[in-house]
């Protein structure tokens, strides 16, 4: 897991094919927050991004989840949420396919937890478990742009 904010991209420390991709001009925050709502992949790109609001909800009423191909990269634009996370691997846990690459956890252990605000980011590996959406205090509205990075493009340009 790493996590930082796009104002102070550097200060992350990103491996340079995630560095390089959130320092394009039509990631840096405003642009992010001023695209339309859907699902962003520019053409021969196997990465994708998909912007849109959501709702924070109790933490005891969300899901946990991990992936095995996908990183995620999900990038607050407005409002405040808490994710709750664990940097051990969960790929070994009884889990439920719901998606292609969406994997839900029946009992998490999350003992670590991060408050993002908008331009924060959290970027989860394969394997790490996060329950996002949970709410600081009352549930609220919040609006996000998650990338779904293919494992396979960090490997090929190691």
């Amino acid at each position: 897991m790493i996590t930082g904010n796009l104002s102070t991209l550097k200060m992350a420390t990103l491996p340079p094919v995630l560095a390089a991709l959130l320092a394009r001009p039509e990631h840096h925050l405003a642009a992010l927050s001023a695209h339309d709502d859907g699902r962003i992949q520019p053409e021969g790109e196997s990465w994708f991004c998909t912007l849109s609001p959501a709702r924070t909800a109790p933490a005891a009423t969300r899901h946990t989840e991990f992936h095995r191909q996908y990183l995620d990269i999900q990038i607050l634009l407005a409002g405040e949420e808490i994710v709750h996370f664990s940097c051990a691997d969960a790929r070994n846990q009884q889990a439920e396919e719901r998606k292609p690459d969406l994997f839900i956890v029946e009992r998490p252990w999350l003992p670590h937890s991060v408050r993002l605000q908008p331009g924060d980011f959290v970027i989860f590996y394969p394997g790490e478990a996060h329950q996002a959406l949970c709410a600081v205090g009352e549930p609220a509205a919040v609006r996000k742009a998650v990338f779904k990075i293919p494992l396979a493009m960090l490997e090929a340009r190691a």
